[in-house]
């Protein structure tokens, strides 16, 4: 196993660019086989056709092959009752592709999605993704695969869960994602975001596959070739398929995709394949083109830190602005939080998240540290909170190592490991931690003899933590050094010791710092006076992250205006926006933001339910219900006038992409726990349909992550949903029509393989004589796609797909 994995990555540095291979299901389809089935099973039923393709992509130049293994997952295999021979399965597709490889090319053993979300968007846990993965990724590697390869992965926590179960194998470990047109998953996250984590865990290669052709796959790693110098891999389709006749046909050439790669090798791919439509002679030519290519030329680590959420990322150190670290999640000193805390709620930590989101924080720090609680627990459900509360990349703040795991298993993202020290304890426990889950350390200079007076001192302690992350794999773009601030009131000179470690720190070891700034003014008067001007000269003397209350004014102010007095804000445009509301005769140095003239006026019932649903309320929205009830509102009253208008202003937040799938699925979470309350007030009366809307993943499509979103939204819109589920036949289909006299049949295919049974199914329908509304939707589905069949209405996103089917049946009526 080791010898395999030393193999390939001398390849990959010695040798130079490597070519993968392309679709396997195209070239299925083009042998003729038939959709149906397990795709994954054809190792032990038909292993001759299997090596027939990865010989025809050995022939046309491949450096690598990959298992027909994307859907063998013992989640997957389940839907054909074949998880029992998981073991089987992976093992003989890794023997079919050796025995094609002659001991000439790799074998790259493939995962793919198990299907499922990982919590809190979805049902699954992230012990048991990550224990999906490592069981099929061990499958692998003891059948003798050279490298593992994950692949158009959605969801980046299942992304976590795959990199660190590969990992388990010793082999490189090679992930990808799928983005659309808009550079963004179908859960929001971004090229960089993804790049960031999986750099971060350890991931050799990274890069995208799927759904976009060769230009869209340039501008997603493209993307990630400005946060990462790990290797890139790209694997584009040959273009967004079309359906010509009863064909679904991917458009571009070999030649031109061919045309197209030296642009990629200059974007800093490595290793190049190819995805959905691509053939062997589209890898015969790229590989081509792609072997003399002129590549961009190997860069180092990036002399800045990123962190990232799920949808968003930030970059501080190596000379960018110094960045807001918000460090109002903490019990400490506050009492009704420490209570919430300990009673297992979250609506204060959901309310300081969106506060200090909105007052200019970049990141935010989670502390849950009650004593006398599972902190652990208490952890989890905090970093869930903030994850679905702000986009922002959060700090996982805890002496605890079990709740710092817990922290580093929910957070989206690469998060910042709040804290360790010099101390061997701290060291001990979690390096390797912060190896396993990816992140950034936090680095307090301290040891076990304690606090050095000097800057040198703390340099020293900087130095030695430095050098046991190396030995972690953990390099210094992911360190950020805490000078610790000391009280001036016990010691005059403690604050220009803390200036003097971080200009030291900076200028000897090139990492980011940190301070956690109020700390100075402890025991004096009029603390804020004294923390405004510290942070102005922290900033000044090269501090890179600053630790305070962002709805401080005082603080924001002296941050904004040290931003400019070091060059940091260019031609002060964020000083100017922050003071940008000045009345007129004010002279620019008393401009100051503007309260509001007078009281504000308390929202009523309606915008409380309204203020619910759109921020996900799910604690408090049931007694809001009952206020509701209280006042004298009636059910109807209730769901028209707050709910519903809550779930329309989250649809708008999700068409201009100030939302993304997440929210939206915690909205509908919460609207659902509105309507259970309202249903015992309707006492067994069956309330008013919006209308019956049949949907179901059409036969040999085993996924339905689309339609299940999309029939949760439905019916906290009013519908009554018939979901048959997924790999339905068209006779079920029309019979479920039928006797349900449906007003929408709603159809979703994933595969290239299985999109054309939507036409089949719309035809048998209208031969039914059933006069239902008709949507389509899924990866491979596209307008011309829909219309083409004669479907009604192109679903497009489940957001979409509502309100269009809301659209139509307003029409039909």
């Amino acid at each position: 196993m080791k010898r395999a994995s030393l193999n390939f990555l001398s390849a990959l540095l010695k040798k130079g660019p490597l070519v993968l291979d392309g679709a396997m299901g195209t070239m299925l389809q083009k042998l003729g086989l038939r959709p149906g089935g397990c795709p994954d099973e054809l190792c032990l039923r038909q292993p001759d056709l299997i090596k027939k393709v990865h010989a025809l992509y050995k022939e046309a130049g491949s450096d690598v092959v990959t298992t027909n293994t994307f859907g063998a997952n013992r989640k997957k295999l389940a839907e054909y009752g074949l998880q029992n021979r998981l073991r089987e399965i992976n093992g003989a597709a890794v023997n079919i592709a050796r025995a094609a490889a002659g001991g000439k090319v790799f074998v790259a053993g493939g995962l793919g999605p198990t299907g499922s979300f990982v919590e809190p968007v979805g049902d699954m846990s992230f012990d048991e993704a990550l224990g999906i993965f490592a069981e099929q990724a061990g499958a692998l590697a003891d059948a003798g695969a050279d490298l593992i390869i994950i692949e158009t992965m959605m969801d980046i926590k299942e992304v976590k869960a795959a990199v660190i179960g590969a990992k388990s194998t010793g082999l490189p470990v090679a992930v990808t994602m799928t983005f659309d047109e808009t550079m963004r998953t179908v859960l929001g996250t971004p090229p960089e975001s993804f790049a960031v984590m999986a750099a971060s865990l350890g991931a050799d290669l990274i890069g995208a596959n799927c759904s976009l052709g060769i230009e869209g796959i340039y501008r997603a790693v493209s993307a990630m070739s400005k946060v990462t110098s790990t290797p890139l891999i790209a694997q584009p389709n040959a273009g967004i398929p079309a359906l010509r006749g009863t064909e679904t046909v991917f458009p571009d050439s070999p030649d031109e995709m061919a045309a197209f790669v030296p642009k990629l090798a200059q974007a800093g791919v490595r290793v190049l394949g190819g995805c959905c439509g691509t053939t062997p002679d589209h890898i015969k030519k790229m590989g081509r083109v792609f072997r003399k290519a002129k590549f961009k030329k190997g860069t180092d680590a990036p002399a800045f830190t990123t962190l990232s959420s799920r949808t968003a990322f930030v970059s501080f150190g190596g000379g960018l602005p110094a960045i807001i670290i918000g460090e109002r999640i903490n019990p400490t000193g506050r009492k009704l939080l420490a209570a919430e805390i300990k009673e297992g709620k979250t609506a204060g930590i959901r309310n300081e998240a969106r506060i200090q989101t909105e007052a200019g924080a970049h990141t935010l720090d989670v502390n849950v540290g009650v004593p006398g609680i599972d902190e652990a627990g208490a952890m989890r459900r905090a970093v869930f909170a903030v994850n679905e509360n702000t986009s922002l990349p959060i700090v996982i703040d805890s002496s605890n190592p079990l709740a710092m795991e817990a922290g580093l298993q929910c957070a989206d993202g690469k998060p910042l490991i709040n804290s360790i020290s010099g101390e061997e304890k701290k060291l001990r426990e979690i390096l390797p931690l912060a190896g396993k889950y990816g992140g950034a350390l936090l680095a307090l200079t301290l040891d076990d003899k304690g606090i050095p007076p000097t800057a040198e001192g703390r340099l020293k302690v900087a130095e030695k933590i430095v050098k046991r992350a190396a030995k972690e794999g953990i390099g210094k773009q992911d360190i950020v050094i805490d000078c610790l601030a000391m009280t001036v009131s016990a010691d005059a000179k403690s604050a220009l010791e803390t200036l003097r470690a971080i200009r030291l720190i900076k200028d000897r070891l090139g990492v980011a710092t940190a301070l956690g700034v109020s700390n100075i003014s402890f025991g004096l008067p009029v603390r804020e006076v004294i923390n405004a001007n510290f942070l102005t000269m922290a900033i000044a003397a090269g501090l890179d992250a600053a630790i305070i209350n962002p709805g401080n004014k005082a603080m924001m102010d002296a941050y904004h205006a040290a931003l400019v007095l070091t060059a940091k804000d260019t031609r002060a445009e964020r000083y100017i926006k922050r003071f940008k509301p000045v009345v007129i005769g004010e002279t620019a140095g008393d401009a100051r933001p503007k309260e509001a003239a007078g009281p504000v006026k308390a929202a009523g019932i309606r915008e409380r339910l309204k203020k619910a649903i759109i921020e996900g309320d799910e604690d408090n929205i049931t007694s809001l219900v009952e206020a509701a009830l209280t006042e004298g509102l009636d059910p109807i009253t209730i769901s028209s006038e707050g709910l519903i208008p809550g779930l329309e202003e989250v649809g708008r937040l999700f068409a201009c992409n100030k939302y993304f799938l997440p929210q939206v699925m915690l909205s509908a979470d919460t609207m659902k726990k509105a309507f259970e309350r309202l249903k015992k007030e309707l006492k067994g009366a069956k309330s008013a349909s919006a209308g019956k809307v049949l949907l179901a993943t059409v036969e040999g499509d085993i996924h339905d992550i689309g339609k299940n979103i999309v029939a949760t939204l439905l019916e906290n819109h009013g519908f009554e949903v018939i979901d048959l589920g997924k790999n339905v036949s068209a006779d079920k289909i029309v019979n479920a029509a039928l006797k349900h006299k449906v007003d929408v049949v709603g159809l979703s295919a994933l595969m290239t393989t299985t999109v054309m049974e939507m036409d089949t199914v719309i035809k048998r329908l209208r031969d039914a004589g059933i006069n239902a509304v008709t949507i389509v939707g899924g990866a491979v589905v596209t307008r011309e796609f829909a219309d083409n069949i004669g479907a009604t209405a192109y679903g497009g996103d489940a957001v979409s797909a509502v309100d269009k089917i809301k659209r139509l049946i307003r029409r039909k009526a």
